[in-house]
């Protein structure tokens, strides 16, 4: 006999809608507290959005970030900041730093004999320091680069909208991106909190979580369109928990499997994938949950119409689904 892992029993009859006023305040509580954040705190935007060179710094000598910012005293730098980064992964004698000088008013990026006498001065404090890598971004380049994340994510919703308008109804379609806007506010949110680096791989991160909560979301409208085939009679409210009870197993798997693999590059990924995998790992769990509970829940108060006639989809589909 086969046997099929399944994280919830095969009939589970969950009350999706029991705290549906609850869920919709606290959603609206933790977007309006993000969005509250963004205003004061401000995103920590790395150096592809602010502007400026990144020299990131090894050594077998502990860090003296002190020592650091006096060697850097006399260059007239402008605006540095010098962070020592911890990870779990290095060896015992392994300590790392990011040296970040922003970008200098009329220049496109710091000079390579600044940057030479950036290292030649650190050198001065500990001989065994070493430069891996050197980023530079020029304060246009950067400013450039802003707007084309926005349109990126502002593209990619608005392409959801419309597919989802398409393959569905109109209804469907607000529910679903309501949603995504929900996650992608929040997760925004959360980075604003805890000052974490949002660069470009930031953005590539909420795109991914665009595409994984909708594919999350469109698997119970399906099962959604199906039942309202099938329970012709049965209230909405009652169809709607049903569609998310029989795909809830599906759900878990799914979320399940790929926190597991997140996890483990959260935690031994490394300190330069970090952002990125957490932004993803958190957009997952929040995605997850505004599938289940923001979506379809839009969905119930805006209202469907039930009345017969021609559905979205091909003819065999349905044909299928009524056999």
């Amino acid at each position: 006999m086969a046997f099929r892992l399944r994280l919830a029993p095969e009939n589970t009859n969950i009350n999706f809608f029991a705290y549906q006023w609850a869920m919709l305040v606290t959603s609206c509580v933790m977007m309006a507290a993000s969005v509250a954040l963004w205003a004061v705190m401000g995103l920590n935007f790395g150096i592809d959005f602010q502007g400026g060179t990144t020299i990131r710094t090894e050594s077998n000598q502990a860090v003296d970030v002190g020592a650091y910012r006096q060697a850097l005293t006399g260059l007239d730098l402008g605006d540095v900041s010098i962070t020592e980064v911890f990870d779990p992964t290095f060896d015992a004698d392994q300590f790392v730093a990011q040296v970040r000088i922003a970008a200098q008013d009329g220049s496109e990026a710091v000079t390579p004999e600044t940057i030479q006498a950036v290292e030649d001065a650190l050198k001065a404090v500990d001989p065994s320091i070493t430069f891996p890598s050197v980023e530079s971004v020029g304060p246009k380049v950067s400013g450039e680069l802003i707007w084309s994340a926005i349109l990126a994510v502002l593209g990619a919703s608005g392409a959801i909208l419309i597919y989802i308008w398409l393959r569905f109804e109109w209804q469907y379609a607000v529910g679903a991106v309501a949603a995504l806007v929900h996650d992608i506010i929040i997760t925004i949110g959360v980075f604003a909190l805890f000052q974490i680096k949002f660069d470009l791989a930031i953005v590539a991160a909420l795109l991914t979580i665009l595409g994984y909560s909708i594919n999350d979301t469109v698997v119970i409208f399906d099962r959604l369109r199906e039942n309202l085939i099938k329970y012709k009679t049965m209230p909405l409210r009652d169809v709607m928990n049903l569609s998310a009870n029989e795909t809830l197993s599906r759900t878990l798997m799914t979320t399940g499997t790929t926190l597991i693999a997140l996890i483990a590059m959260l935690i031994f990924g490394g300190d330069v994938i970090r952002g990125f995998v957490f932004a993803i790992t958190f957009g997952i769990v929040i995605g997850t949950y505004s599938s289940v509970y923001i979506a379809k829940n839009l969905v119930l108060m805006i209202g469907l119409d039930r009345t017969d006639k021609p559905k979205k989809g091909t003819p065999d589909e349905y044909a299928n689904i009524d056999a």
